[in-house]
């Protein structure tokens, strides 16, 4: 299907790829100004924080560090597992150390600003049926070549929580080609009808970790993962309880992605536990 083009967009798997959200020359604008903003960081020794989707390791590193919770307002720096040595300092080239950068490209930077509130975004938007849509946040993911991370099963709403469910929605543009080889994403269609069963919430203040779970994820059945491979420009539309993953890039081709979230405000609650 293409984005932007008069036809319903049919959501009952919980996600849907559409095609041409972006020329190949936006694309490559995006990933430019994105190597600039990684040329120009400083981000010092105590903030070098490594991103992971484990239970365990988001507790120990994320949990515990306020760079990353008090990183929804501003535009901030995670890096690949591997990405330094024991000293803190880096083992592969900046530009290829990076997990992610975010959370808030759509607020600061123009070129990101302007896709984000695109016509075409907007008519996405209005074609879902919602009524007041607000960003939530935004991320410039890598995928880097050979160390670009697993992404484990997991639900976008157990990190982005409102009441009633069903609120929200991740846009996730590929800006180069993402295939099974470099690590696109695979869902389980249909598994967004089932809630949730684990939750990211803020900890009482002056209490460590910074975040803590409630629940756990679920164990899911690898042979129910379908495979949603995207080409250069298009986005795929992510229901907030649809689990999916992505597997370890082994390849020698990165993954760039820019992403962000969508919630309807109109008869929603943000919960305030939300990190």
């Amino acid at each position: 299907e293409k984005a932007g083009h008069n036809q319903d967009i049919k959501t009952e798997d919980g996600y849907v790829v559409l095609d041409g959200l972006l020329t190949s020359q936006e694309c490559d604008e995006l990933r430019q100004r994105m190597a600039e903003i990684v040329d120009r960081m400083d981000v010092p020794e105590h903030c070098r924080i490594t991103f992971s989707t484990y239970h365990d390791e988001q507790l120990k590193k994320q949990g515990n560090a306020d760079y990353f919770i008090t990183s929804g307002d501003k535009i901030r720096f995670f890096f690949e597992k591997g990405a330094f040595d024991e000293k803190g300092e880096f083992m592969v080239p900046k530009r290829r150390s990076l997990n992610k950068v975010g959370h808030a490209l759509h607020a600061y930077e123009p070129l990101y600003k302007k896709v984000t509130h695109s016509p075409k975004i907007q008519g996405i938007a209005k074609k879902l049926g919602l009524v007041s849509p607000v960003i939530l946040q935004s991320m410039f993911i890598f995928k880097q070549p050979g160390i670009g991370g697993e992404v484990m099963p997991h639900q976008d709403a157990t990190f982005l929580y409102t009441e009633p469910l069903g609120r929200v929605m991740g846009l996730w543009i590929a800006l180069e080609d993402a295939t099974v080889n470099n690590g696109c994403l695979w869902f389980i269609p249909g598994s967004h009808n089932s809630g949730i069963s684990r939750r990211m919430v803020r900890t009482p203040k002056g209490t460590f970790p910074l975040t803590d779970f409630t629940g756990r994820e679920q164990t899911y059945d690898d042979e129910k993962f379908v495979a949603a491979p995207v080409k250069k420009g298009g986005v795929v539309l992510i229901h907030g309880e649809v689990v999916h993953r992505s597997a370890e890039n082994t390849s020698e081709d990165s993954r760039h992605v820019y992403t962000f979230h969508l919630m309807e405000s109109q008869d929603t609650c943000w919960s305030p536990d939300n990190w």
